[in-house]
């Protein structure tokens, strides 16, 4: 899998890159590749933005600037999803990532400022994702949440396939989140690690995880 992601702040994922489950995916044959946004502007000075149209506060990034961008990257042989980041896109959860880790090819539009003028997600983009009910400075960290979800999906890219099998949201929880872990000391503080994982009964032990999967599942609601 390809993740492209277009930015006025590339520097910014030479940190993301190097975690580990992202060389990893890299190593076995993905790309995650940064496109800096003042590189392909049709604006002098290195401008991406301008006032909006019908006042108001702070600016808004061009829709020519983000066509010249995508032009310059592929040309007309665009990637299937392209998806501009923005607090009132379609909410990021489990069954989205599986969608999207599915694709060859994803392309992340970062915002800044007030945002994107609106035809960029009415005409450039397929998607537009939401990474929660807030707002950040801009997309650069949703893109991360994004790749992130996306890359520890890909073959390689976890040091055992099995870590991904019964994760939070997963279809082997039944979407559920997952239940909580224990581990050495067995007693600390006079806290004792629940004696069913203790019993070496894996079906008890299963039973149990996913019963406490289910009343994490129930708080949520």
């Amino acid at each position: 899998m390809r993740i492209d992601v277009f930015t006025l702040f590339p520097a910014w994922f030479e940190w993301f890159g190097e975690q580990r489950h992202v060389r990893n995916a890299l190593a076995s044959g993905s790309e995650l590749r940064t496109f800096d946004l003042r590189d392909s502007t049709p604006l002098r000075g290195g401008r991406v933005d301008d006032a909006p149209y019908g006042g108001g506060a702070g600016m808004v990034m061009r829709v020519d600037v983000i066509g010249a961008a995508l032009e310059a990257a592929y040309g007309s042989a665009r990637p299937g999803r392209i998806a501009v980041l923005a607090a009132s896109g379609r909410r990021l959860d489990d069954a989205l990532v599986g969608e999207l880790a599915a694709e060859p090819e994803l392309a992340l539009l970062c915002g800044r400022y007030e945002g994107m003028d609106e035809r960029v997600r009415e005409h450039l983009a397929t998607d537009s994702i939401s990474i929660g009910p807030y707002v950040l400075a801009g997309g650069e960290l949703a893109a991360m949440v994004i790749a992130d979800a996306v890359m520890r999906r890909l073959p390689g890219a976890l040091g055992h396939a099995e870590s991904a099998i019964e994760e939070s949201f997963s279809e082997a929880l039944d979407g559920a989140p997952e239940y909580p872990h224990y581990t050495r000391p067995e007693v600390y503080n006079g806290w004792s690690v629940p004696s069913v994982l203790l019993s070496g009964d894996h079906a008890r032990i299963a039973a149990w995880r996913h019963e406490r999967s289910r009343e994490r599942a129930a708080g949520l609601d």
